[in-house]
């Protein structure tokens, strides 16, 4: 029941975390949807903003990987720092959360790659047919080594930066007006009103930076992997998609690319490579955009696979969920429970989306699922950072002051700022002006199963049958 053992490096694990951020789609759709709808200059700013907290936050998260090399990650650090009954419910929201996150993605992934085989070869494929290609191959490639995801990860990753990298230039090069950095890096706006909505989009962009840890039992040094590769992540993730999110400011003028971005959308980059650029580019583009989408889905996968493996082998989910192959010791019980839950949610809105417009299926399964999802792990990295405080209160280590008190006190407060921002502006975050009763729905999803399991957790501990250690997180 082990997970295949030390296969992974640094590299590889970087591969990993970057993949689920999806450069392409990140700078594509979330760059120019925060331009669109916060109205704000700051979108560059906001990246090395939340980058900063992100690092702060990972001096103690990547502390207790070293301590604790658990697959289950958030959940394991919240039992050991905060208790178990309180760890049990972080791992019902870390399970419902990272699934929301993967699951949404099918539909903005058979959107686009529906849209673009439709648009190129004159077909009539629904956003399913195509998500359901999407699903299977995510499924194969879940239950094979994980150092083989690592390859055709690889592959997409470097064509998604080359793509984005064209595009800088482009940018700088065919620029309408003279840049302007002092705009887009304007640290005075980091207090300014519209600050909170941008940070509440951008810290999107970095959802899978904290899976490096999930991998610790997989990795080749585990003192050392998880710690580098996070921080390695991080700063590429911050400093690429800040100077992408500037360099769309200035293909577009800082005078337009806010209006640009508010009529364009997600197309904007391909508005402009169409219009600078070979056709055969623009195609290469879209298809980029797709395998961008891709890589966040078979990222997410891997990711929950072991959440699923590590809550069954800690007695939190069925003890069949931690059965892993003989062959290439991949969680495959795990790897099926997810693909099992993509394809209903998959299966139910294709029902509901009969007879509506092609965007439906963005606004809706994308939008709803992985804001929700954001909602879901933002809470969850802010309650590990005080988990942190919690752990190494009680034990005796050779870590620093910052790594035991320091960074995450500092990281934990503004990381609870920050999840108020995504409660107060989730109306925009859904794309909605009243989100009502579906945004207390949404918002419920994520938090009621935790809710629900740490009662269970409470009522199994006082009937005394809790008695394994907490980084297993039994509560049988």
């Amino acid at each position: 029941m082990a997970l295949e053992q030390r296969t992974l490096t640094v590299p590889a694990l970087v591969v990993m975390i970057i993949a689920a951020s999806a450069p392409l789609t990140a700078v594509a759709g979330g760059v120019t949807t925060n331009y669109a709808v916060t109205g704000m200059s700051s979108v560059p700013l906001s990246f090395l903003l939340i980058g900063a907290v992100l690092l702060v936050f990972s001096i103690g998260y990547t502390a207790m990987s070293r301590h604790i090399p658990n697959a289950g990650a958030f959940y394991a650090y919240v039992a050991e720092g905060l208790g178990r009954i309180v760890g049990v419910g972080a791992a019902m929201v870390a399970l419902v959360s990272y699934n929301l996150m993967q699951i949404g993605i099918y539909g903005m992934f058979g959107f686009a790659a529906a849209s673009f085989a439709n648009a190129t070869f004159n077909t009539a494929i629904p956003w399913w047919g195509m998500a359901l290609v999407a699903w299977a191959a995510v499924g194969f490639l879940g239950m094979n080594r994980v150092d083989f995801s690592v390859k055709v990860l690889g592959i997409i990753v470097a064509a998604e930066f080359l793509v984005v990298v064209v595009y800088n230039i482009m940018a700088f090069a065919l620029a309408p007006q003279a840049p302007q950095p002092e705009t887009a890096f304007n640290f005075s706006d980091a207090l300014a009103p519209g600050m909170g909505a941008v940070v509440a989009f951008t810290i999107a962009a970095f959802m899978g930076f904290e899976s490096g840890t999930i991998y610790n039992e997989e990795v080749k040094d585990p003192q050392r992997t998880a710690r580098r590769a996070t921080m390695i992540a991080i700063v590429i993730i911050a400093c690429f998609y800040a100077f992408s999110a500037f360099a769309v400011a200035v293909g577009e003028g800082a005078d337009n690319v806010i209006a640009a971005s508010a009529e364009n959308g997600p197309d904007l980059l391909f508005v402009f490579f169409a219009a600078h650029a070979p056709t055969w580019f623009v195609d290469l583009a879209n298809i980029l955009f797709i395998t961008s989408l891709f890589a966040a889905l078979l990222a997410f996968h891997n990711v929950i696979a072991r959440y699923f493996y590590s809550m069954g082998r800690g007695g939190a989910l069925p003890k069949f969920l931690a059965v892993t192959s003989r062959t290439t010791h991949a969680p495959i019980a795990g790897s099926m429970a997810q693909s099992v839950l993509g394809l209903i949610v998959i299966i139910a809105f294709a029902i509901a989306s009969r007879g509506q417009e092609p965007m439906y299926i963005v606004f809706t399964m994308f939008t709803w699922m992985t804001n929700s999802a954001a909602f879901g792990l933002v809470l969850l990295m802010a309650l590990t950072s005080f988990a942190v405080i919690g752990y190494f209160a009680r034990r005796k280590t050779d870590d620093s002051l910052v790594t035991r008190v320091i960074a995450p006190s500092i990281s934990g407060i503004a990381l609870f700022y920050v999840f108020a921002q995504i409660i107060i502006n989730f109306d925009i975050l859904l794309g909605v002006e009243d989100p009502g009763l579906l945004g207390y729905a949404l918002q419920g999803i994520v938090i009621i199963p935790g809710v629900l399991a740490s009662l269970a957790a409470a009522i199994i501990r006082l009937t005394g049958k809790g008695s394994q250690p907490a980084t297993e997180l039994s509560v049988l």
